[in-house]
């Protein structure tokens, strides 16, 4: 027999102005259970913990929990009001009966490197979500609802925290952009999608083909849907006997079919993230020879030295304070190193995104941070109305006029690659930019890095995103060290090697291309030029087709040969051709998926 539920929900319905957030919301939490939550941005997935943690904000609905049961939250923004120190805040969620001084609070202090003494408004943001989760662990809940647990976090951190929650007793909801992270630690998945909750009783990877499943079956009704409702409207207008016998029952069912096809809700569209090119910099894009650079007497980096070339993609990892940003400064020329030189190649045009969105204004509106108070904002060189380039990324109209506070998390980040992307550049620089983007996003931004025709620098703990993206990863390893591996986060795991503790300078490593590791065979890949044309090629075919059916319908025309004898000829040789065009796509498109696979398993 099943445990009673720890947490349940049933017919919760929430309203933000005339949107609908949730939509009769039904589901249960029991004990031990590892829960993923996955939405768009924007879905309502905070709220709906905000609900389950018992903050009366909903509509309508009932929410009950187990008599006893206890629940602890993270979320995205913790509030440090009324706590001077972070003991202080850490301690305030023990039960009074275990006292202010409990020795979980100091252990837990501990192990996430942080001193309890310290003021909470000095706390740069990895520290304050170290100290969010601390004090959402400490008491031991039987509940732990955690919003975007790994933001701002450092990959030692996280796989701190992946290996806390590997153990745990208690049950836990995850809401996160990680898809490493859910992978690791998820057995079900709460799909919130257009107001409603689905279950997935099995792990996260199984996800993506479980939701691609459901959203094509829904296409596939509503098609039928369409014909049966345009069948029965072409009964009501054409039929005389319709109209003699006023058939009132049918075309009671024909308005019942209409408002059903009305209130049916289609998945909500993706995001469009494109980049903007300037002129072509040169082929060495940034040229760092020796250099080092030192805070309060503590070496940040030490003797690195570097290559980049146009169309690199390079990744910075490592501990929070290690010296990402500094290093990520030196390359692109806005810190001056204290020993060695930077060089940056010709018509360099950077564009950067900096982790703490220093650029949005939360009191102004998202039309104000991108056009100020005209209508029209420069995007990639041409002029567009700010409110279609707004939809491209998902913002409703009423957003545009909304301030900036009143966005999600993933809105916001979402309004910064926006603003930053439309202006023309041939070096992308972001720092975090994967807090908070759901998962569609995520490889929308992917995609359009992996396009685009500049140099791209990357700080990040998404080792996922790294994998997917990365040519070279630089390490730092908080001593001031500084090695680059080739590949993404998983290919530096397999390169790095044991470190000894010397006094001396660690040598530091070149590319593969220059100093190739026997230790660390190559990875297998299709290579940059034919993996391009395997995400190309369907689009060209998608266009293909789409230009056949034109092609086929004007010739359908019986008038057309003798009214344009010249045109049909042409539609007709344009018509052979485009087929032979199809014909030549599609056997690429196979040859090359095929080598793919071939490769994979290899690998």
């Amino acid at each position: 027999m099943a445990e009673p539920p720890l947490l349940a929900l049933q017919d919760i319905r929430y309203r933000l102005g005339n949107q609908t957030i949730l939509d009769g919301v039904e589901l249960s939490i029991a004990p031990g259970e590892r829960l993923s939550l996955i939405g768009r941005n924007g879905a309502g997935k905070s709220t709906l913990l905000r609900i389950l943690a018992g903050e009366p904000i909903a509509d309508s609905g009932t929410r009950f929990a187990q008599p006893g049961a206890t629940v602890a939250t993270l979320p995205q923004e913790p509030d440090f009001t009324g706590h001077d120190t972070v003991a202080h805040y850490v301690t305030s969620a023990l039960p009074d009966s275990l006292g202010p001084s409990d020795y979980r609070a100091a252990a837990l202090l501990d192990e996430l490197k942080l001193d309890g003494a310290r003021i909470p408004s000095d706390l740069s943001g990895g520290e304050a979500r170290r100290a969010a989760l601390a004090r959402a662990l400490v008491a031991e809940p039987d509940v732990l609802l955690l919003d975007e647990p790994t933001n701002h976090l450092d990959l030692p951190t996280i796989e701190w925290l992946e290996a806390t929650l590997s153990a745990w007793k208690g049950a836990y909801v995850l809401v996160s952009h990680d898809r490493r992270f859910l992978a690791n630690l998820a057995r079900a998945v709460l799909w919130l999608d257009r107001g409603i909750v689905r279950r997935l009783d099995r792990g996260y990877a199984e996800f993506e083909a479980w939701s691609s499943d459901i959203l094509e079956r829904e296409a596939t009704e509503r098609h039928k849907l369409d014909r049966l409702i345009e069948r029965e409207t072409e009964w009501a207008g054409k039929s005389i006997r319709a109209r003699r016998t006023r058939n009132e029952g049918r075309l009671r069912a024909l308005g019942e079919l209409r408002k059903q096809r009305r209130q049916q809700i289609g998945p909500v569209g993706r995001a469009v993230i494109e980049t903007g090119s300037a002129e072509q910099s040169g082929a060495l894009a940034i040229t760092a020879r020796n250099i080092s650079k030192s805070w309060d007497d503590k070496t940040v980096v030490r003797e690195f030295s570097t290559r980049i070339f146009r169309r690199d993609r390079i990744g910075l990892i490592g501990p929070n304070g290690a010296g990402k940003t500094t290093l990520l400064r030196m390359l692109i020329g806005e810190l001056e190193p204290d020993t060695g030189s930077v060089k940056l190649g010709a018509n360099l045009m950077p564009v950067v995104i900096d982790q703490r969105r220093t650029a949005l204004d939360p009191e102004k509106t998202p039309w104000e941070i991108l056009a100020d108070r005209n209508d029209h904002v420069l995007v990639r060189g041409q002029q567009r109305h700010v409110m279609t380039y707004l939809r491209e990324y998902l913002f409703r109209d009423e957003q545009a006029r909304q301030p900036v506070r009143t966005l999600s998390g993933g809105e916001r980040n979402r309004l910064l690659l926006a603003k930053a992307l439309a202006a023309p550049s041939n070096l992308i620089v972001l720092d975090e930019p994967t807090n908070d983007l759901d998962a569609d996003t995520l490889d929308l931004l992917q995609e359009a890095l992996a396009d685009y025709d500049g140099t791209v620098l990357l700080v990040s703990h998404d080792r996922d995103f790294l994998d997917r993206l990365v040519t070279s990863t630089i390490a730092l390893e908080g001593d001031g060290t500084a090695i680059e591996y080739a590949g993404g986060y998983s290919d530096y795991l397999l390169q790095r090697w044991p470190r000894e503790v010397s006094a001396a300078p660690t040598v530091r490593r070149e590319k593969a291309a220059t100093a190739p590791r026997e230790t660390a065979p190559a990875k297998q890949r299709l290579g940059y030029k034919r993996e391009r044309a395997l995400a190309e090629l369907p689009k060209k075919m998608d266009a293909l087709h789409a230009e056949m059916a034109a092609l086929n319908e004007a010739l359908a025309d019986p008038a057309l040969y003798t009214r344009d004898p010249k045109g049909f000829a042409a539609k007709t040789a344009r018509l052979g051709a485009a087929q032979a065009e199809l014909d030549a796509a599609e056997t690429e498109w196979l040859e090359l998926e095929m080598l793919r696979e071939e490769l994979k398993s290899a690998g």
